[in-house]
C-alpha cells in the first residue's frame, strides 16, 4: 500500500476517481497480456468457496436502502447502503446459486486488489466473476423467527469478502445481514452505479474517525430498519448481535454502545483505541498470532471483560473469505508464499476455517438462545 497522509475528504473522493481511471485504463493493455495465465489457472477450476456445514440450505437477497437523514461524509447526498441477507431457506431447488460478485463488480475488484492487498495477482490473472456463494437467491425462508447478525467487513473491503462464516452462521438457524459502507468498500455497486473507495494506504487519524462513525451510523440505521425488510417475518428482533472484522470489528463494538437492541458482539481483530469502550454486553475478542498490529490489539483491549480468542498460524485476513481463497491462488502459483503468510497465515485453512466457524458460530449461540 501506498502512504497515505493527511487530506480532505473531497481531496480523498477526487484521488479515488483518478486513482479507478488510471486503474481501468491500464487494465485494458493488462488483460491481453494476461489471458493466456487465466486460461492457464482456470486448468483446475474456478476459485471455490467452501460449504456451509449446517443442517439448513442457505437463501440470498440483495438489498438496498437509502437514509435521507444522514449526508454520505465522502460524495455528500443521501448516505447509502448495500446488504446481503442470508438465511436457512425452506427448500432451494431449482434456484440458482449467487456469484459472489456481480460481473461489474469483479471487473472493478479485479483492479483494485493488488493495490489494496499487496501481492494480490494482477488484473486479468484471476476470473473474479466466476467465484460462486452457497446462497440461493430468493429462496423461500425456512418458517419461523431466528437471530440475526449484522456484519461490518473490514476496512477497504466489500461485505461480499465475508461471505464463508455468514453463509456458516446463516445455515445454523440464524439471519445474517452483511452491510456494505460505499467509500471505504472496495467497491459497491448501488443502483445508481458503482462506488469505489477513497483508500489508498492506511487512513490517517481522521479518515479512519471518520470512516468509523459512518460505519456506526451504518449499522444502527441497518438496526432501524429490520422490520422493514422484505425477510422481517423471519427475524426475531429481541435477538441480535454484530461482528465485524478489523475496521468492522471496531464500528462493531462501538455501535453495541448504548443500543440496547444489541445482546452481543464480536470483535474480530479491530482496534478499540479510537474512544474509550465501555460495554455491559457479551463482547468476543479474536484475534490472530500473526498479526502485525497485536501489541496495539492487545493495548487496546486491556481491562476490556470479555472472552477471548486466537487463531494460530494465522494472519489478519484469515477471518475473511481470502482465507479460503488465497491458498487456492498460492497453489495455482498465482500468489507467492510470503505473500500467503503476510494476509492469511501458515495454517492449514480448513483447520482455521473450523475454529473459526466454531468459535463464532458458539458465542453466539450462547449469548443469543
Amino acid at each position: 500500500m501506498t502512504p497515505n497522509h493527511a487530506i480532505s475528504r473531497r481531496a480523498l473522493t477526487k484521488g479515488a476517481l483518478l486513482g479507478a481511471a488510471g486503474l481501468l485504463a491500464a487494465t485494458g493493455a493488462a488483460t491481453a497480456e494476461a489471458r493466456s495465465s487465466t486460461h492457464a489457472a482456470a486448468a483446475g477450476g474456478p476459485l471455490r468457496l467452501p460449504a456451509p456445514t449446517g443442517p439448513h440450505p442457505v437463501g440470498a437477497r440483495t438489498v438496498h436502502l437509502t437514509d435521507p437523514d444522514r449526508t454520505d461524509p465522502w460524495v455528500g447526498g443521501a448516505r447509502e447502503v448495500m446488504l446481503t441477507v442470508l438465511y436457512p431457506a425452506r427448500t432451494v431447488r431449482g434456484l440458482p446459486r449467487a456469484p459472489q460478485l456481480t460481473p461489474a463488480a469483479a471487473q472493478v475488484f479485479a483492479d483494485y486488489a493488488p493495490h489494496l492487498h499487496e501481492g494480490l495477482p494482477a488484473p486479468g490473472t484471476v476470473d473474479w466473476g466466476a467465484v460462486l456463494t452457497h446462497g440461493h437467491v430468493d429462496a423461500p425462508p425456512l418458517p419461523g423467527r431466528r437471530p440475526v447478525l449484522l456484519h461490518s467487513p473490514g476496512g477497504g473491503d466489500s461485505r461480499t469478502l465475508g461471505t464463508t462464516l455468514a453463509e456458516d452462521l446463516a445455515s445454523h438457524g440464524r439471519v445474517v445481514v452483511l452491510v456494505d459502507h460505499p467509500g471505504d468498500a472496495s467497491q459497491v455497486e448501488l443502483p445508481g452505479g458503482m462506488r469505489t473507495t477513497v483508500l489508498f494506504g492506511p487512513p490517517d487519524p481522521a479518515t479512519f474517525r471518520t470512516m468509523i462513525d459512518t460505519r456506526v451510523g451504518d449499522l444502527r440505521f441497518v438496526l432501524d430498519r429490520l422490520g422493514d425488510l422484505p425477510l422481517a417475518a423471519a427475524l426475531d428482533l429481541g435477538r441480535v448481535g454484530l461482528y465485524g472484522h478489523s475496521a468492522g470489528g471496531t464500528a462493531a463494538v462501538y455501535a453495541t454502545q448504548d443500543d440496547a437492541r444489541i445482546r452481543a458482539v464480536a470483535n474480530l481483530e479491530g482496534y478499540l483505541d479510537l474512544r474509550p469502550a465501555v460495554l455491559d454486553r457479551p463482547l468476543l475478542l479474536f484475534r490472530t498470532d500473526g498479526f502485525e498490529g497485536a501489541a496495539r490489539i492487545e493495548a487496546s483491549w486491556s481491562g476490556l471483560a470479555a472472552s477471548r480468542a486466537e487463531l494460530v498460524r494465522a494472519d489478519h485476513w484469515a477471518f475473511t473469505d481470502y482465507g479460503a481463497l488465497v491458498p487456492q491462488l498460492e497453489a495455482a502459483g498465482l500468489v507467492t508464499p510470503a505473500t500467503r503468510a503476510a494476509l492469511v497465515g501458515t495454517g492449514d485453512p480448513g483447520r482455521t476455517r473450523r475454529a473459526l466457524r466454531r468459535r463464532v458460530g458458539g458465542f453466539f449461540d450462547l449469548h443469543l438462545r
